[in-house]
């Protein structure tokens, strides 16, 4: 890491490290010098993402006046983490956190299998559920009526077929959000539209700031464009959005874009309040940042009486800061890899034009199937049976891992697909490795962070249930048996890790 991307004030370093005194203490006698436990409780909060990588820790100095300890304590404990490869110093730019170069983020576990290659395994890589039938066969035959016209087309619309564009500029309306089709462009999924913002946005090199953790197949598409990933540390739990943490890298860091997933945060599943939501729109302007607001989880409320915030473009009116994503993909299925973006008018017409160097369109047949789902009221249909499945499968897991597993820790979040989980000091990659040996494949959490955190993390996602999440929750128990007691090692693993 060449240089800090963020700074870590030495009183929130110090509230972070007296927030650790609550968790329960490790099975050992001796308490380490001061030095070393100083240490230990720093590499630990870099390690669970709630310092991010390549903050820049305070002075010696002040950092040993928040904590009331001597400087040689921190100068001591600053060493010892250089040593271990978990800061980095430079004299005139100070010290800020890293980690080893033999933890690599994992390259296997997200990916989904083929349904041919499943076998007996349980594959809780990948959030996603099977289709809502009949909704999909009845929306696929609905466009199959309507696709004559378009036949007698080139087929190429890059900026969405109008009467998809229209519908969708309807529902942000109805949402309370005035929008306009000329507002609304057509996308090969969210993944594509947050591409397309990318490369218009942030060249290679520019910053981008993201949630600490975050969905990880956005953060490897960011990586492989070329941007800085300034990392956000998320609140413990469901709280969220840290807003003095926000306010700080925006000011400090000045990224170009910022991307966040407000409604039922991947992986976490947490939440933004509406005052959340106003603080962050009101931190990007400020800072002259794009704030890029993935709604693709959106819809996906599961307990009944939740109200839902404002959308986070509600607080926008001029259209100058947000861009809002939306998918097909969670709330129907991700098989229909159609997605949009509501942005200002200027703003679709630079990704319009730019499209013709892409991919120069969206499928026309699944783009006329959406419509035909929300023209028909079989969208909201559609989404009915997925917020049943998936509360159902929320439950199941959760009974499930709570039994089999009490040491695990998380909370149950009112909505989304995924349920983040800290594993009692147990090896996140380590986790995944041996998961798969014993059945069951689980991404590890540094697949969520910027260049290793939480490696003492697993996400898993609400998409088994029954009989199926039970055994899920055996196989993760027996995985973590095999983990804690080095039996499931082969070779040495670089993904050790010791809460």
């Amino acid at each position: 890491m060449a240089q800090w991307t963020s700074a870590m004030g030495s009183t929130q370093l110090a509230r972070l490290l007296a927030s650790q005194q609550d968790r329960p203490a490790g099975s050992g006698s001796r308490r380490p010098p001061a030095y070393r436990a100083l240490a230990d409780g720093i590499r630990l909060l870099v390690l669970e993402g709630r310092v991010p990588v390549a903050a820049r820790l305070p002075a010696e100095r002040e950092l040993a006046v928040a904590l009331a300890v001597s400087r040689t304590t921190v100068a001591a404990a600053y060493e010892a983490l250089r040593t271990e490869g978990f800061l980095e110093s430079r004299r005139g730019a100070g010290s800020w956190t890293a980690v080893p170069a033999g933890n690599p983020l994992p390259a296997r576990g997200l990916e989904p299998l083929p349904p041919e290659a499943l076998g007996s395994m349980i594959d809780l890589g990948c959030a996603a559920l099977p289709a809502p039938e009949p909704w999909l066969t009845r929306a696929v035959q609905g466009a199959l009526e309507a696709l004559p016209p378009y036949a007698h087309t080139h087929g190429d619309y890059p900026a969405g077929l109008p009467a998809l564009r229209e519908m969708l500029a309807e529902r942000y309306t109805a949402r309370g959000i005035p929008t306009m089709p000329e507002q609304i462009m057509v996308t090969t999924g969210a993944m594509g539209a947050i591409d397309a913002i990318c490369h218009l946005f942030a060249g290679r090199g520019e910053r981008i700031a993201v949630e600490s953790p975050s969905y990880a197949n956005i953060l490897q598409l960011m990586r492989e464009a070329g941007a800085r990933l300034v990392p956000v540390a998320m609140a413990e739990g469901l709280q969220g959005w840290d807003m003095d943490r926000w306010r700080q890298v925006l000011r400090d860091a000045a990224p170009r874009l910022a991307y966040v997933v407000a409604d039922f945060h991947n992986p976490t599943g947490a939440l933004a309040s509406e005052d959340q939501r106003r603080q962050l729109v009101e931190a990007a302007r400020s800072a002259g940042t794009v704030l890029v607001v993935d709604e693709t989880m959106s819809e996906l409320g599961l307990d009944p009486d939740l109200a839902m915030p404002r959308p986070v473009c509600g607080f926008d009116p001029a259209g100058s800061t947000v861009i809002t994503v939306g998918s097909a993909s969670k709330a129907f299925w991700a098989g229909m890899r159609i997605g949009w973006v509501r942005a200002a008018p200027d703003v679709i017409r630079s990704l319009v034009a730019a499209r013709a160097y892409a991919d120069l369109g969206t499928p026309v047949l699944e783009q006329l199937a959406v419509n035909w789902l929300l023209n028909t009221g079989g969208w909201q249909a559609a989404v009915d049976v997925r917020r049943a499945q998936a509360r159902e499968n929320r439950d199941a897991l959760v009974a499930a891992v709570r039994r089999e597993l009490p040491e695990w820790e998380f909370e149950v979040p009112s909505g989304g697909l995924t349920l983040w989980v800290r594993t009692g000091g147990v090896s996140g990659s380590r986790l995944a490795e041996v998961g798969e040996r014993v059945g069951v494949r689980v991404p590890s959490g540094p697949r969520f962070g910027v260049d290793g955190a939480f490696e003492g993390y697993v996400r898993l996602p609400f998409t088994v249930g029954g009989a199926v999440a039970e055994e899920a929750a055996v196989r993760l128990a027996a995985a973590a048996r095999l983990v804690a007691t080095g039996a499931g090692a082969g070779a040495e693993s670089p993904h050790t890790f010791v809460a």
